[in-house]
């Protein structure tokens, strides 16, 4: 390597080590071992613009080792994102910085995507291949290249370990995502030991078997040549994704250190950084030292990106004058905006319809917008004649057939949630997947990285409860509505029958962030809108649906989903014993709870304490809405085998149950 490169590459060698020092905390160890591969992949491949991060035929870049974050900041830095100054450098991992300890996609420009969990990012990447193959086969004209570019990522030994990645490079393999190249850092050591510990299978014959393209660089720490040619060749190959297989030191350049679990994630130390700053030939002051030629070096990315976003408008523009009406459709689902009148292919249900499960009202909202909305993309766990999920006459995503929107996963719930995430992070799409709600448990990592990055993402969950009967309580899902409410921006909605269910979905499309639809096994009745006020309230998340006449109500039934109609018949028995009765349904606490406290306090006045939750759920968190003088009918236990009718009366969701814990909430707040 010339003097020039050796240079680039310690600098974001010490940039990293300098950081993690004056943070006290951090991982030094990739940063220093996957230098010059992060050096020779943005210096000689990556095609990006610093100074337009979101320019949307950008490659993007995945560091699926997340832990290595300064590395990325500190190539963020060099190759001049504004936003990514030395001074927050300084501030890796402080408090309301650019630069925390994984990067956070939607906080610093030029992270590609949310990575930490390991494992997530490679799965991720799978998905932006995925959407930018449809994207390219949906809108890419004779010469007129919109979509045409390469996702890679660095992954460590952890991300490989972790089973996501097994699910989504089994995925991509069938899929021949031949713009897809991971360069894996092969430094035999994770955080607490030698790999020799607990990883010793043979990585290259498992991507081989998945249908990689598997290739080896031996000397990951100098031979930069082998590196470039690796990624060359991996360029080349159209039908299979890359595995470069780069062999590296952890800690590279530390005399006492390197190539141990001890420099993993750990800052060096003041002794051991003087030691390495002298073994590698780098000034010892001052900290955070970028030599100028350097700085220069790296900047011309500034210039390089800018030319290839000039030369990609070009394209555009006369693409633009040839075919005006794709155009202004790739400007639309860029923009992230549906098509005009697009809610007049959501379905209306009459009630003669019923009793229909929310599931099927779901498949059939599904696929009344899919010819409408046509960058909605996704599928299930190998589940679509379950969940609904498959689009009808619309292609299926395969190798063959790139521009296919139905998505088979396959058994992959948590590489399906991670690719969904990938998909939302590269642009362009709606994409959803889809499992039973107990299910949701293979995927909550994804889930909830969903929702801390703020992805228009959608998740379609069905069997909700302990109704769907025979397949007991492995399939039974108890506590899965509990454990979806507690992500931190997460929306979840439970219709109470098909018209909730489309206007649920009109949520779901227009939402920013993500949305778990929680959908039932067994049919349910249709509501009479022409007696009930419009399904349209379920975007206020809670909203009355039958009131006391006159007065205020002597008590409030609060239910979600299957248990809305077991309050209205329990309302009738109460009023025929004289009981003023308030039928409230509760699709969405998170709905809810973005109303004003005025609205919140129409529905739930403070003064009637008489309320009856019911939902055939835990009961966790439903204290809030019942109140202390409330009777909470909840399921806080597993289910069990049998029709769903036997397990409706063994487990006492019943018009006698809900009228007697009425009369005891009635009792109970007079006292």
């Amino acid at each position: 390597m010339t003097d020039l490169e050796k240079r680039s590459i310690n600098t974001i060698r010490f940039l990293a080590v300098d950081a993690i020092q004056r943070a006290k905390s951090g991982h030094p160890g990739l940063p220093m071992g996957a230098a010059p591969m992060a050096y020779v992949l943005w210096n000689d491949f990556l095609r990006h613009n610093p100074k337009n991060p979101n320019w949307v035929n950008r490659d993007r870049f995945v560091l699926s080792a997340g832990h290595g974050s300064m590395m990325l900041y500190a190539l963020l830095y060099l190759t001049g994102y504004e936003v990514v100054t030395m001074d927050q450098l300084k501030s890796f991992r402080q408090y309301g910085s650019l630069t925390p300890g994984h990067p956070e996609y939607g906080l610093t420009p030029g992270i590609e995507a949310t990575t930490g969990p390991l494992g997530q990012g490679v799965s991720n990447a799978v998905g932006m291949a995925i959407a930018e193959r449809f994207l390219a086969a949906t809108y890419n004209m004779e010469d007129y290249n919109l979509m045409d570019h390469f996702t890679y990522v660095i992954a460590s030994d952890g991300d490989l370990m972790e089973g996501v990645v097994a699910e989504a490079a089994s995925l991509a393999g069938h899929l021949k995502l031949g713009k897809l190249i991971v360069l894996y850092d092969d430094n035999k050591i994770s955080l607490a030991a030698s790999t020799k510990a607990s990883f010793t299978e043979d990585v290259a014959k498992r991507f081989d078997a998945y249908g990689w393209q598997v290739l080896r660089v031996e000397d990951g720490n100098e031979d930069l040549e082998s590196i470039r040619n690796a990624i060359k060749e991996g360029k080349t190959e159209q039908n299979k994704p890359t595995l470069i297989m780069v062999r590296t030191t952890i800690g590279y350049g530390s005399p006492n250190k390197a190539g141990t679990s001890g420099i993993h994630g750990a800052p060096l130390g003041p002794e051991e950084i003087e030691a390495t700053k002298k073994n590698l030939g780098w000034p010892i002051e001052p900290d955070f030292y970028v030599p100028d030629d350097v700085l220069a070096h790296y900047r011309k990315a500034i210039e390089r990106g800018e030319k290839l976003d000039k030369e990609w408008k070009d394209i555009f523009n006369n693409y633009k004058a040839k075919y005006p009406d794709k155009a202004a459709e790739w400007d639309r689902v860029w923009a992230g905006e549906l098509p005009e009148n697009w809610e007049k292919s959501v379905p209306v249900f009459s009630p003669d319809e019923g009793p229909l499960p929310t599931r099927k009202a779901s498949g059939a909202v599904i696929n009344g917008v899919a010819p409408v909305i046509t960058n909605l993309i996704g599928g299930s766990a190998d589940l679509a004649p379950s969940t609904n999920t498959y689009m009808k006459g619309i292609e299926e995503q395969q190798a063959n057939t790139p521009q296919g929107r139905n998505i088979r996963f396959g058994v992959r719930e948590h590489a399906m949630g991670a690719i969904v995430n990938g998909m939302a992070y590269h642009g362009g799409l709606i994409p959803f997947g889809s499992t039973f709600l107990v299910f949701s448990d293979y995927m909550r990592g994804a889930v909830r990285v969903s929702a801390l990055s703020k992805l228009h993402t959608i998740w379609v969950y069905t069997h909700d409860s302990v109704w769907l009967g025979e397949d007991g309580p492995t399939h039974q899902s108890v506590e899965h509505l509990a454990a979806l409410r507690a992500i931190p921006g997460l929306t979840v909605i439970r219709p109470a029958d098909a018209n909730e269910t489309s206007e649920a979905w009109k949520i779901a499309l227009k939402c920013k962030g993500p949305v778990a639809l929680a959908l039932s096994r067994q049919g349910l009745p249709i509501l009479d809108r022409s007696k009930y006020p419009g399904a349209e309230n379920l975007k206020k998340g809670a909203y009355i649906l039958k009131d006391a006449e006159g007065s205020k109500p002597d008590v409030i039934l609060i239910a979600t989903g299957s248990e809305v109609s077991l309050a209205l018949d329990a309302s009738e028995k109460l009023e025929e014993k004289g009981i003023k009765v308030r039928v409230v349904s509760m699709p969405s606490w998170e709905l809810f709870e973005e109303q004003s406290e005025s609205y919140k306090n129409e529905v739930l006045p403070p003064e009637v304490k008489a309320r009856v939750t019911i939902e055939a759920g835990v009961s966790l968190g439903w204290h809030k809405y019942a109140g202390e003088k409330g009777v909470i009918i909840s399921h806080d236990r597993f289910g069990a085998s049998a029709p769903y009718k036997v397990l409706v009366e063994k487990f006492g969701f019943t018009v006698e149950r809900v009228v007697d814990d009425a009369l005891k909430a009635i009792e109970k707040s007079k006292k």
